[in-house]
């Protein structure tokens, strides 16, 4: 069970927003709107093994739970944002509970940004763009999404690590020649791969799921592209964006070394393969 705690106008809000995002997935959630007597009931489903999100201070969840804190191998995973929806921050079971994995899920459900403290959190980002497209779109209308998608994440180009994109498009043209020209490495994935980023996504398509078996390629590819990069868990930074041809979207995982976030393994692999 998913507890989450508001404490204002705002928050309820916020909470409401959470609780029916949650809800469409195997999740299940309820709102608690100024629970009293505030510590005892939180402390008790914090006890109870209740994954608690709080949408209010950090210091008020610090100072209610510092009580019944036993071991991060045991204790659930909580979360805290602002009451605006903005951050997302995994306070407690990080690593062991899930609670960054879990948090990432929902910054991606808010588009919120992810707040991750611990060691990660202080590595270097590795992005990659994930993009779908109908057979034969050109390069130039691929290359202008692109550069919309990373407009919107205030990356460019020199940022981005790899292209990905479902196997049925590893003939696509139009793909393969924009990460040509860009000097990037292209892959593609099946679906069977693609299959487990659903949680991440921000939105499923029941046609694109009963299209190519998965409830949307853009995120997909560049969610699972961002952890082969780096072998860690990833999120979305630019949520899925389309024109009327194509769709892209960006995702970014955090490399075990400053080096790794700087090269390609990806294309090391295809090289190594030739």
């Amino acid at each position: 069970m998913i507890r989450i705690v508001a404490l204002t106008d705002a928050g309820l809000l916020l909470a409401k927003r959470i609780h029916n995002g949650l809800n469409g997935t195997a999740s299940e959630s309820e709102i608690w709107f100024k629970p009293k007597p505030f510590a005892e009931t939180v402390q008790q489903a914090f006890q109870r093994g209740e994954h608690l999100i709080f949408i209010c201070a950090t210091g008020i969840v610090v100072r209610t739970l510092a009580t019944v804190i036993e071991s991060k191998l045991t204790d659930p995973p909580v979360l805290v944002l602002d009451e605006g929806g903005k951050f997302v921050i995994p306070l407690l079971s990080g690593h062991e509970g899930g609670a960054n994995h879990w948090a990432a899920e929902v910054a991606a459900l808010l588009q919120a940004q992810l707040v991750l403290t611990t060691a990660n959190a202080y590595l270097a980002p590795v992005y990659t763009v994930g993009m779908g497209c109908e057979r034969h779109c050109s390069e130039p209308v691929l290359n202008e999404l692109l550069q919309q998608c990373l407009q919107q994440a205030n990356l460019v180009l020199e940022d981005i690590h790899s292209i990905h994109s479902i196997d049925i498009k590893a003939d696509e043209v139009g793909l393969i020649n924009l990460a040509k020209t860009h000097n990037k490495p292209y892959r593609t994935w099946s679906a069977a791969q693609l299959a487990p980023m659903e949680p991440l996504l921000s939105t499923r398509s029941d046609y694109v799921f009963n299209t190519v078996g998965v409830y949307g390629v853009a995120e997909s590819a560049a969610l699972l592209g961002a952890q082969q990069a780096t072998g860690q868990l990833s999120e979305l930074a630019v949520n899925k964006i389309k024109n009327a041809q194509a769709t892209c979207a960006i995702a970014r995982s955090y490399s075990q070394s400053h080096n790794q976030a700087h090269s390609n393994p990806l294309e090391q692999q295809d090289q190594q393969s030739k």
